[in-house]
């Protein structure tokens, strides 16, 4: 398993905002992690990235426990969280914001030069705006660029927090496709969102969370189906 989260409690001052929840996360798999505001959510990621302590249970990455581990030696192990609201550096440009994404990495101009094209292929529209400052982007331009630098640091498991939040409906199916892509790649994502249809049409699992634990767990397109869930977060 790639990672396992287990009977994980994170208190926020005198708030638990995570009640012992466990989830688990497969090499190249899609996990969807759904649940309305305030149910946990964005918790679970940045605990999971080491933003947030726990304060019970463990989170294991292929096998090994992570959660006493600083946010930079996570992502060096290739856990990569893109923040909801994308927290872009809006006067750099393009290239730079991506250019931070590679800022822990080792290699060779050649082989980033080679990732950036990688990064173009997925988001073309990025090519033409590379001297543009972030902060000139439409939204959904300046979500590609957040997961393109998400991308930069060579991830094996991309965290996503509400990549569609605040996104036309066109510009959400564009966004859908491009998950696919990278999960196709191998990369596997867990995937925090509030459009339900959108992320369980995506993922090949689902977990969902109800003020801070598990209510619901199952193959994504059993939860699809499920009368709860369509009462709950598709309005049918």
């Amino acid at each position: 398993m790639l990672l396992n989260v287990r009977d994980l409690v994170v208190r926020i001052g005198s708030i638990e905002a995570l009640r012992g929840i466990s989830l688990q996360v497969a090499e190249r798999t899609i996990v969807a992690l759904l649940g309305a505001n305030g149910a946990g959510k964005s918790t679970t990621l940045k605990a999971i990235s080491g933003l947030l302590r726990g304060a019970e249970g463990e989170i294991l990455y292929r096998g090994e426990p992570i959660h006493q581990k600083t946010p930079r030696e996570i992502v060096t192990l290739g856990i990569v969280q893109v923040p909801e609201g994308r927290k872009l550096f809006p006067r750099m440009s393009v290239m730079e914001n991506l250019e931070t994404g590679s800022y822990l990495r080792s290699d060779s101009k050649a082989i980033l030069k080679q990732e950036f094209e990688e990064i173009f292929g997925h988001f073309p529209i990025l090519r033409q705006r590379r001297r543009q400052e972030a902060g000139s982007l439409s939204g959904g331009e300046q979500q590609m660029l957040a997961i393109g630098r998400g991308l930069m640091a060579k991830p094996n498991l991309l965290l996503l927090d509400e990549p569609s939040l605040g996104l036309a409906p066109l510009m959400v199916e564009e966004i859908a496709k491009i998950i696919s892509e990278i999960n196709r790649s191998g990369v596997a994502i867990l995937l925090v969102e509030q459009n339900a249809e959108m992320a369980l049409s995506l993922a090949h699992h689902g977990f969902v969370l109800e003020t801070g634990r598990i209510a619901l767990s199952g193959q994504a397109a059993d939860l699809l189906a499920s009368e709860m869930i369509r009462h709950a977060y598709l309005g049918t």
